[in-house]
């Protein structure tokens, strides 16, 4: 089943009279429980992409399907919903509020849901506790190292149960150690089931995923199988 579906995608800015387009009719469909790197150089709208995906900007013609919803007719508070609903973020400089802990930063995204307190609470803590990060659910990001502070970032995204992770480059904040800890920890959650969707600018990353798409000048420029990425022990690559 397609958890992602892009069919003739075009996104265009208008600075005055000029038209800016940024995505070219890309057309893109990614399975449910597939472990996906799109990668291209700065400029070539792997942002743009990104942001169409994860629903946090609408293409300028073309037809999105996101796990099996359509999505160009909804509204933005429809997409909002959606967005909260179906889409774990994870994000390079992990984006926690300073001011809370790690629990409380996880629970965030289920308030919106409206899930009730004692609910979240658990889940939250059951979620770091998964991540290696139950002994400090109550300590706030600046008691924390980047790569605790990442693992987070990644519970705060797998607590509301999303039908898809969307990673955008989720090591670039990290030394190479403990980016490689956060890739494998990727990979084992692939390995659980869950559906990735990586960006990055870096190949080396990007072979770490069992699939990589190339992006250049708003078009999609390659589409292959990383044959390479198949255990995860194997896949994580030594230069992080």
């Amino acid at each position: 089943m397609n958890m992602i579906k892009l069919d003739n995608i075009k996104k265009t800015y208008f600075r005055g009279n000029e038209e800016l387009p940024i995505l070219k009719s890309v057309s893109l469909s990614v399975d449910e429980g597939e472990f996906v790197a799109i990668v291209g150089p700065s400029g070539s709208g792997k942002s743009t992409l990104m942001n169409t995906i994860g629903l946090l900007d609408v293409p300028t013609s073309g037809s999105y399907t996101l796990d099996g919803v359509v999505t160009e007719k909804l509204k933005d508070d429809d997409l909002a919903v959606l967005r909260n609903r179906k889409i774990g973020f994870i994000f390079q400089q992990f984006n926690l509020l300073p001011r809370l802990s790690a629990i409380e930063n996880v629970e965030l995204p289920m308030i919106y849901q409206g899930i009730p307190r004692k609910e979240r609470r658990e889940r939250a803590q059951q979620t770091l506790e998964n991540l290696g990060m139950g002994q400090r659910s109550h300590h706030k990001p600046s008691e924390l190292s980047g790569g605790q502070q990442q693992r987070v970032a990644i519970a705060r995204a797998l607590a509301v149960g999303p039908s898809l992770l969307l990673a955008d480059e989720p090591t670039g904040a990290l030394d190479s150690r403990t980016g490689q800890e956060v890739l494998e920890l990727m990979l084992h959650l692939n390995e659980a089931g869950n559906t990735i969707v990586l960006i990055t600018h870096d190949l080396h990353i990007a072979e770490n995923a069992k699939r990589v798409v190339t992006i250049r000048d708003g078009l999609i420029v390659s589409d292959s199988m990383n044959k390479l990425a198949v255990d995860p022990q194997e896949a994580v690559v030594a230069h992080v």
